[in-house]
């Protein structure tokens, strides 16, 4: 038997043109075969005296056999081709019998070669070329197996003796090797490509069927010895052993073709298009032994992008019009990418004309397709998730109108600037303002405004150094703050170094400008303080330098200093804490507001959100934005915490007791996880209250992600083991709200109020609700939208696909005396199919 590809009877495809690589090497096979033709046809020949046959037609009947030989072969596909096993060892044995062996490469030339050129003829269409490189090979390995078996004894006309046959085996495995060595080497030169693995493939294939073929070699001699009459019974069983050939094959080829099938399809695993396709190439041109392979890829601008590959195993990409929709050949398969209704692109695959596609294949590119459309589609998604989330993040820390910081990354990046700093270096915060802009903008108009920002904001940039970060804090206030301060031995050297730095920048931005037409000079008053880096954070670097500022305009000049002794606010500060402290200790100062959220659908309460007041003897009511920032920097966070826990689970009990199963959330600071002592302690509570742990969602802003303390993600995987809910609270406002979902593993996203209230006119705001709704779905999370306020707001969230909301359209935060009463109607209503938009008269 022969290997297609891994022997000289190729069955690979053939390129449009032969490399001249494989002409040389078909020229240099031919010309030996031609000199073992002629050599072996001038050697000395004997045949017996009571020959019946003419030498014609002895020799007519030699070429037979090694035509059938071939004719009768069984093919199967590998990563390199197609491979063809024929009987040639069976006919070379039965050859060394019947012929001398000088005839023999003649024969095997003009067997092989009729052989080949019928098959060629009737299906394979192989380039003249090919044929006679085929034919040359295979005479080459015949003249070798007849050298070698002949040096070991004399088989013409010779019974198969315990001395012959290893002459005849010998003659066999020459001939194996030989056809193997010299397709492997036809290969290589063709495709540049290393032949070992399939070469070992296609001899570990074959090792039975060779062993096969010598045994029936033998069989044929020793029978035309005894009696050729004997031969008719062989054809039976001769079909018997090509169909266990054939079966043996199959089974072997289907074990490959699968595993294959994984491979090709585990490789498409990837998160973008380009990853994904060029897998797909890849896993193409292995799993069908393709000559060309193409995935068209549809892009959601409607573009597409066309990667291809062929045998040599380069993919390479570029921009293409839609594919065009001519019938494929017999040659080729094409199958359309798409998932449900969606169209994801188009994989066309050409099969070697040796080898064209049969059901198998077309069964095994359908699956193949399914599995590239799913990943294509999921990698879009993705894409368009991180183009979203992108777009988020970007717009949370820069302001629409400028470009530059806005004050939720000024705070963020200016902390994280003040963490690298030593403790006693020295910073500067400016803060300016724009003077009389209220006028400009009801003189000239809001654009005239907008105008006077942009290039205020552009002037600024200008001034700025390296390491300077620069914002637009709102309105028309910027900050600028300078981490070059120069540290020399005197102390007031670095606010001299700030306040001439912020009269430079009052000048430049002083020179004259036209806004709207009208020319103008924009004049500033500029707040300026200076701290060790790590004496205060930024938001407190702000208040003093916005109190430095109103000293400027109070003092009618343009720029200001901070003076501590004219700031109020830092003492009040620490009376406030003082006050926190009675308040804890009191019962009635401290007191929960509650907000339900409410299923869009049916109406039915799906939790609770506890939200913390302070009624202040003598301060009045305050909200949390008045003490909060205070609390979260002082040591009574732990206490402040356990408390408003406390209160939460207290009324979440008596609600169980009144059989409302509504979950209640508690906001946690970020600083709180800094505490590993915080599961334990809110385990304690939850055993006092007897309050299920899954009934305590945990709501946790984005801000945490930012931190790598290990301490962090120890207390979180506590919290989670316990079986306490974890929400992310104003989601999409953070740097990477995807890095934050996979990072922590949490059980509800909260869209985050500014989202809500823009989507309506805003399709950056609405593609973010939507991005945020469909990754919760994805990730088998809750999403709850915020600051809900108008029917059109609800109807757009449903719209988008989300479940659940709360706000101020539905309810405003209440005491917790009437919130039983609340969720109690709520859940009666849910179950009558009846929606309150409303609870009317609840305060």
């Amino acid at each position: 038997m022969t290997s297609g590809r891994a022997g000289a009877s190729d069955d690979g495809s053939t390129p449009p043109e032969t490399p001249l690589r494989v002409r040389v090497l078909t020229l240099a096979v031919t010309v030996t075969a031609l000199v073992a033709v002629l050599v072996g046809l001038h050697l000395p020949t004997a045949l017996p005296a009571d020959e019946p046959l003419p030498a014609v037609a002895r020799f007519g009947i030699v070429a037979a056999v090694f035509a059938l030989a071939q004719l009768a072969r069984l093919r199967f596909r590998t990563a390199t081709g197609m491979v063809s096993i024929t009987w040639g060892e069976a006919a070379l044995i039965v050859c060394l019998y019947l012929a001398p062996a000088g005839w023999l490469p003649a024969a095997a030339l003009l067997g092989t070669g009729a052989a080949w050129t019928v098959m060629s003829l009737a299906a394979d269409r192989r380039p003249p070329v090919e044929l006679v490189r085929i034919a040359a090979s295979l005479t080459a390995a015949t003249a070798l197996a007849v050298v070698v078996a002949t040096a070991l004894g004399e088989p013409f006309l010779a019974g198969p003796t315990p001395t012959l046959v290893p002459a005849l085996v010998a003659g066999a495995v020459t001939y194996l090797l030989t056809t193997a060595g010299l397709g492997g080497a036809t290969l290589a030169l063709r495709h540049g490509v290393a032949v070992g693995p399939a070469l070992l493939v296609a001899l570990r294939g074959k090792v039975l069927m060779f062993v096969g073929n010598v045994l029936v070699g033998l069989v044929v001699v020793a029978l035309l010895e005894i009696d050729p009459r004997w031969l008719l019974l062989l054809p039976p069983l001769l079909w018997l052993l090509q169909q266990t050939y054939r079966h043996r094959l199959r089974a072997d080829q289907e074990q490959r073709t699968w595993r294959a099938f994984a491979e090709a399809t585990a490789a498409l695993n990837q998160l973008d298009e380009r990853g994904v396709a060029t897998a797909a190439v890849t896993g193409a041109l292995a799993l069908f032994g393709a000559d060309l392979v193409e995935v068209d890829v549809a892009r959601g601008d409607g573009r597409w992008r066309r990667y291809r590959g062929d045998s040599s195993g380069r993919v390479r990409d570029r921009q293409a019009g839609p594919p065009a929709g001519a019938a494929p050949d017999a040659h080729e398969l094409v199958r359309p990418l798409a998932v449900g209704d969606v169209q994801v692109g188009q994989i066309r695959v050409r099969f070697p004309v040796s080898g064209p596609p049969d059901d198998r294949e077309r069964d095994a590119l359908a699956a193949y397709s399914d599995a590239l459309a799913a990943a294509l589609h999921d990698a879009a998604t993705h894409r368009e998730l991180r183009l979203v989330s992108a777009r988020s993040s970007y717009d949370a820390v820069h302001d629409a109108l400028t470009g530059l910081a806005n004050r939720t990354a000024m705070l963020s990046k200016g902390d994280q600037a003040l963490r690298q700093l030593a403790h006693d270096h020295p910073v500067a915060l400016l803060l300016l303002d724009i003077d009389q802009f209220k006028e400009v903008n009801d003189t000239l108009g809001h654009a005239a405004g907008d105008q006077l920002l942009r290039l205020t904001g552009n002037r600024l940039g200008t001034l700025a150094r390296p390491g300077d970060l620069l914002a637009r804090l709102g309105g028309d206030e910027f900050a600028l703050l300078l981490t070059s301060v120069p540290v020399i031995g005197d102390r007031a050297a670095p606010m001299a170094y700030a306040l001439r730095q912020a009269r430079e920048i009052a000048e430049r931005l002083a020179a004259p400008t036209e806004v709207a037409g009208v020319r103008m000079s924009v004049e500033v008053s500029v707040g300026v303080v200076v701290a060790g880096a790590g004496t205060a954070d930024l938001t407190e670097l702000l208040r003093r330098a916005d109190i430095a500022m109103y000293q400027a305009k109070e003092g009618g000049g343009s720029v200001a200093a901070y003076d501590s002794t004219r700031d109020a606010a830092s003492t009040d500060q620490l009376a406030l804490l003082a006050e926190l402290r009675e308040a804890l200790q009191a019962d009635d100062q401290l007191v929960l507001a509650l907000q339900p959220a409410v299923d869009l659908a049916t109406g039915a309460p799906t939790g609770v959100e506890a939200l913390i007041r302070w009624q202040h003897p003598r301060r009045g009511w305050l909200g949390p934005s008045d003490f909060i920032r205070p609390v979260e920097n002082s040591e009574q966070l732990g206490t402040f915490t356990r408390y408003v826990l406390d209160k939460a689970l207290s009324v979440a009990a008596g609600w169980a007791r009144d059989g409302l199963d509504v979950p209640i959330s508690v906001n946690l600071s970020a600083r709180s996880l800094l505490d590993p002592r915080l599961p334990a302690e809110i385990a304690d509570a939850l055993r006092r209250h007897q309050v299920p742990p899954h009934k305590l969602v945990l709501e946790i802003t984005e801000t945490v992600v930012m931190s790598e303390l290990e301490v962090i993600d120890e207390v979180l995987a506590n919290l989670r083991r316990m079986g306490v809910q974890l929400a992310v609270d104003d989601f999409g406002t953070g740097f990477s709200s995807l890095a934050f979902v996979t990072r922590i593993a949490v059980d509800e996203l909260k869209v985050d109020r500014s989202f809500v209230i823009r989507m309506a006119d805003s399709p950056e705001a609405a593609a973010i609700v939507r991005a945020t709704v469909g990754l919760a779905h994805e990730l088998g999370l809750r999403v709850v939208a915020e600051g809900v306020e108008t029917a059109e707001q609800r109807a757009a969230l449903v719209a988008l696909g989300c479940t659940a909301a709360q706000g101020y359209h539905f309810f405003k935060p209440m005491p917790a005396d009437k919130i039983g009463a609340v969720l109690g109607s709520l859940r009666d209503s849910a179950e009558s199919n009846v929606f309150p938009l409303r609870a009317d008269g609840v305060s």
